[in-house]
């Protein structure tokens, strides 16, 4: 008699379990970037202020942010099935708010709590691979997930400048959202159908152990490293107190790491195993991950932010720019799943290299290119570039999960996340502050009328440069990073050799 569907990881359903896992991926990293084509239309029909359009982008971040460690826990002690379920029907129905919003206070308390329901969903899906695959088919599910990753990311700007091109301003942002209320009511049911519902525990009474101060401990944590620059918008009103926050969270994370080696002191499971950090790929990995999450997102912000508002191109043609770095990036990464086991790591350094020379022609094309040939520049640079992606979203995944155990997948793959939405919510601060303050310098108003013979396309091409320094900048800072995992890996190498 053939198992059930969800009676076991080992059943032969795995590849359809994992289809779920790579849909609900797409739609959480889709909401991640393709507000940022939407963020003038809301302006303009909701009559959203600059700072609520900020929270409409950085409170998706940061309660995703925040979620994701407790979730994992939950997942990895409870039912990672169960947490997929509840955090997909949330965010249904905070995506139809989305979608019905009456004002941009409503839309920015249905994008917090679309926030939370992708913090709890994401850790399940990496706990959720890390269970059903291993040794090479492994590799092969974190290929195809990284080139979901990489669709997400890049198709995200496109989808909304259809829907805005196709359907006017306000109908257009509205289905941005709205789409995923369909898509979510058509996977729920094959979610309950073929994911897993058992999983393997650790053995032991604490391995039950939920710690919940300590999961308290790391939300607030998190919570005081984003909010400063979730709370940046680079204009005057921006209060310099909000930097107090850091020192906040330097404290209570202080406590945080005191409370979790007082509690694995005592023979109890804290909630975040310090141990995986002795493995070089793992912290290599989160790093490379933070790091290129910092630049990624906001590469595609700033470029939006240029093209749309400082040169005048339609939200539609503006989201086209990325179409062949989506299409690459993804056949890249599905091509890569299948050496990502042996060669992760010099994969992962050569992405970061080529797309540091991506990023280094973004900005020359911003600097120099006549306006009338900056989209077909910056077409061309993002194709070449999506080789980049292609090759770091599914090696550094598999790299850095590579010796973390499945029982500790959820909480292992969720700390990574976390590093990614901290990259996300810094490098979109950092680098859109940079942005706007150099507007701010030239006397031009975000989002207002553009005179070309005033200097207003220069004000906006320098604001666009500057952005960008500091993004290649962060690149260059991975790329060292991904060349010390490469000499590591290497040295694995060779001492598995000499010991084979």
């Amino acid at each position: 008699m053939h198992p059930k569907p969800t009676d076991t990881p080992a059943a032969a359903n795995n590849w359809p379990a994992f289809a779920v896992c790579v849909a609900v991926a797409i739609a959480i990293i889709l909401d991640l970037v393709k507000v940022n084509v939407t963020l003038t239309p809301i302006e303009h029909t909701l009559g959203a202020t600059s700072s609520q359009a900020q929270l409409i982008v950085a409170g998706y971040v940061l309660a995703f942010g925040i979620l994701l460690v407790p979730s994992g826990r939950l997942g990895d002690l409870w039912n990672r099935k169960a947490m997929f379920v509840i955090g997909l029907g949330t965010f249904t129905v905070a995506s139809l708010l989305c979608a019905l919003a009456w004002d941009a206070t409503a839309l920015v308390v249905a994008r917090l709590v679309q926030g939370v329901a992708a913090g709890m969903l994401m850790p399940q899906v990496i706990g959720l691979i890390q269970n059903l695959f291993q040794g090479r088919e492994r590799g092969k599910a974190f290929g195809i997930f990284g080139a979901s990753i990489g669709l997400g990311t890049a198709f995200g700007p496109t989808i909304g400048g259809l829907f805005i091109g196709m359907l006017g301003e306000e109908l257009g942002w509205r289905w941005t959202f709205g789409m995923n209320v369909p898509i979510a009511l058509i996977i729920l049911p094959f979610a309950v159908w073929l994911l897993p519902g058992r999983q393997a525990h650790p053995k032991g009474a604490a391995s039950r152990d939920l710690d919940l101060v300590g999961v308290l401990l790391m939300a607030a944590t998190v919570l005081l490293v984003m909010l400063p620059f979730v709370l940046t918008t680079g204009t005057d009103a921006d209060s310099p107190q909000r930097w107090w926050l850091l020192l906040a969270a330097a404290v209570v994370g202080a406590v945080f790491v005191w409370w979790e080696r007082r509690y694995l002191a005592l023979g109890r499971n804290p909630v975040i195993d310090f141990g995986l950090f002795r493995w070089a790929s793992y912290r290599n990995g989160v790093i490379i991950s933070t790091l290129w999450f910092a630049v990624m997102p906001p590469m595609f912000l700033l470029m939006t932010l240029y093209a749309q508002q400082g040169l005048g191109f339609a939200a539609v043609n503006v989201g086209a720019f990325s179409i062949p770095y989506a299409l690459i990036s993804a056949v890249v990464a599905a091509w890569a799943g299948r050496y990502t086991f042996t060669w992760a790591a010099r994969m992962v350094f050569y992405g970061v290299l080529i797309y540091v020379a991506m990023l280094l022609g973004m900005l020359l094309v911003g600097a120099f290119a006549p306006v009338a040939y900056t989209p077909w520049l910056f077409t061309a640079m993002l194709a070449v570039g999506g080789v980049g992606p292609g090759l770091v979203m599914s090696a550094n995944q598999m790299r850095t999960m590579k010796h973390v155990p499945p029982a500790a997948a959820g909480v292992g793959g969720s700390f990574m996340q976390v590093g990614q939405r901290l990259g996300n919510a810094m490098g979109i601060a950092v680098a859109t502050s940079v942005f706007y303050a150099v507007l701010a310098a030239a006397g031009m108003t975000p989002g207002g009328p553009v005179d070309a013979a005033a200097g207003g396309e220069d004000a906006y091409r320098h604001a666009y440069v500057w952005g960008m320094v500091v993004l290649v900048a962060l690149s260059v800072v991975a790329l060292v990073f991904s060349w010390f995992d490469y000499r590591v890996d290497a040295r694995e190498r060779a001492a598995g050799e000499a010991l084979g």
